[in-house]
């Protein structure tokens, strides 16, 4: 029989005039794995800061061993062994991964390192968990699934014995994502509790023990997982079972808007290309890779963030090989960043400034080049309400939204500006269930209304639906270009991503 280990009893947290949590109790039992899940602006994220320390309650209680505590701050919640393992991992790429693992927590002999004894500890606690890790490489060197690792087996050797996951398998290939899970399962084995918030309900099913769905800040759920199917977790989280979108082609792709010939950039990893590809009006052109393999660089470098060393690029027949990111914008290029905390928004300005940006100096939103505040509200409210974002105020900060919310402002923000591409990496990262259907419904219109896409995602899922053609980059090189429609194409694309042989190229041309 187990016992509860972590969760929340009766906590209510609001932000202004948002009510992001409402009487929320929740408990995770020792050595089980708790999925946590619910929609964008459901309140998981709120949750998991408070039950982590970074953030308190208005009302309520963190239960910790059945205790009831209010953590002081992430510090007081670490040293009871509660650790969380963020999306973006927090290791220096320069540093081996076992210089990594010990930064800060250094064991030491008469004031130097004891490297033999970290190793030592540090290999026990990754076989105990059948992980296996390069511990002389250095982490800027190793797949993201290997980061991935490192960064669980250094809560572990921290003291941690519950972790907090918040999306782990965002930034996986599909064989690394059951590597993961087979992870989370050894961790449980061996006695740690696993809290895992996602949105792949595939993952709920296989790993975890018990499910937990949040709804507008209140637990609408809470059960066990065995006995569970998709179609009854999708009803749990949004009343309906909403499967991904698969529309047919309804108009013929057009000319070239995008082509790319023989491009080499400084990648952030290495170097990237040559690489070649086009892209045409009505047409999505699918990028796949495991993450630091190049693709990231490439799409920054087709809008203009990043330079090219060689090659062209050319958009709508001009060279945009030199041309300024405002330049391309102003052409017709829309962006959908990965990064939408840094590039994609401003989170500490207000949504109606983050909505209106790039179009504030042009009409109906400026007269003779002075923005109007009362036609930017109005155009900022009408965006906020297509793309359904749960907000308050259009005049609060970005801040307030949970991620998937932070991404639907600028899928909405980009969109309004009918782009004649739209560079999109990962546009649906962190995004609920019925957000991704209905965001993958407007990639699909604009394709349909004449636009070239270029989608860059991690979800293999998401690109077999969406894509015509889908390019797969390894070590910043193309690997191949596959037809979604293939009955192989998932396996085909996969070892791809992991520079296995998959035998002859299937390149694919779209009839136009």
């Amino acid at each position: 029989m187990t016992t509860a280990r972590l969760g929340a009893e009766h906590i209510t947290r609001r932000f202004g005039s948002v009510q992001a949590l409402t009487d929320v109790t929740f408990s995770a039992q020792e050595r089980t794995i708790h999925a946590l899940l619910g929609e964008n602006g459901a309140g998981k994220t709120t949750l998991i800061r408070a039950l982590s320390g970074l953030d308190q309650p208005d009302e309520g209680w963190v239960v910790d061993r059945g205790e009831r505590v209010r953590f002081a701050g992430p510090r007081e919640a670490f040293a009871t062994g509660i650790a969380v393992v963020q999306q973006e991992l927090a290791l220096s790429p320069d540093l081996t991964l076992l210089e990594n693992l010990v930064l800060g927590n250094e064991p030491t002999r008469a004031g130097v390192v004891n490297w033999r004894r970290a190793r030592s500890r540090a290999e026990e606690i990754a076989e105990s968990i059948s992980a296996r890790l390069p511990w002389d490489r250095r982490a800027g060197d190793v797949e993201v699934g290997t980061q991935q690792q490192l960064e669980i087996v250094r809560c572990l050797y921290r003291g941690a014995d519950t972790l907090i996951l918040d999306e782990p398998s965002a930034v996986l290939a599909p064989s690394q994502i059951d590597g993961l899970l087979r992870l989370l399962a050894n961790l449980r084995d061996q006695g740690n509790t696993i809290i895992l918030i996602t949105h792949k309900l595939e993952e709920a099913l296989s790993v975890a023990d018990d499910v937990t769905v949040l709804r507008a800040g209140r637990v609408v759920h809470a059960q066990a997982t065995a006995g569970l199917d998709r179609s009854a977790l999708s009803h749990m989280i949004v009343g309906e079972d909403l499967q991904q979108v698969r529309a047919p082609r309804v108009t013929e792709v057009g000319e070239p808007v995008l082509e790319v010939t023989d491009v080499r950039l400084a990648g952030r990893q290495r170097a990237i290309g040559p690489v070649s590809l086009q892209v045409r009006a009505g047409e999505v052109l699918g990028i796949a890779g495991v993450a630091g393999n190049g693709q990231e660089d490439l799409v920054e470098a087709i809008i203009g963030l990043r330079p090219c060393r060689g090659g062209t690029i050319r958009f709508q027949g001009d060279d945009v090989t030199t041309a300024s990111v405002s330049s391309r914008r102003a052409a017709g290029m829309g962006y959908i960043s990965a990064d939408r905390r840094h590039e994609g928004l401003s989170v500490t300005e207000s949504l109606v400034d983050n909505v209106v940006i790039g179009a504030h100096r042009r009409a109906p939103l400026a007269r003779r080049g002075w923005l109007s505040p009362g036609a930017a509200r109005r155009h900022a409210a009408g965006i906020l309400r297509r793309f359904q974002v749960r907000h308050g105020q259009v005049t609060d900060p970005a801040s307030l939204l949970s991620g998937g919310n932070q991404q639907k402002v600028v899928f909405g923000r980009e969109m309004s500006a009918d782009p004649r591409l739209l560079v999109a990496a990962q546009p649906t990262r962190g995004v609920d269930l019925r957000g991704i259907k209905e965001l993958q419904e407007t990639l699909l219109r604009a394709r349909d209304e004449g636009t070239a896409i270029v989608l860059m995602s991690q979800e293999l899922d998401e690109l077999i639906t969406l894509s015509d053609r889908i390019l797969v980059m390894f070590h910043g090189l193309p690997a191949g270009t596959f037809d979604p429609a293939d009955r192989d194409a998932r396996t085909l694309i996969g070892r791809a991503m992991l520079g296995e042989s998959t035998g002859p190229r299937a390149v694919v041309e779209v009839d136009s």
